[in-house]
């Protein structure tokens, strides 16, 4: 059974996190702008074929 020791646990990691390649601001700016643009994107795509859908049901059913 492993040993409970939360000196050494802190230890271990703060090693772990010193090994990490945090990115920089310029590249958290530009990852997060290409997120929202292509959540956006990806929305409006969404939105158009949900309209065609509906167009589509109305012209074939009557209703919609």
């Amino acid at each position: 059974m492993a040993s409970l020791n939360p000196v050494q646990f802190i230890r271990e990691v703060r090693q772990e996190v010193s090994r990490v390649t945090w990115p920089s601001r310029k590249e958290t700016l530009i990852t997060t702008g290409l997120v929202l643009a292509l959540s956006t994107v990806a929305a409006i795509f969404f939105l158009v074929v949900d309209k065609l859908i509906q167009l589509a049901m109305s012209l074939l059913f009557g209703f919609g």
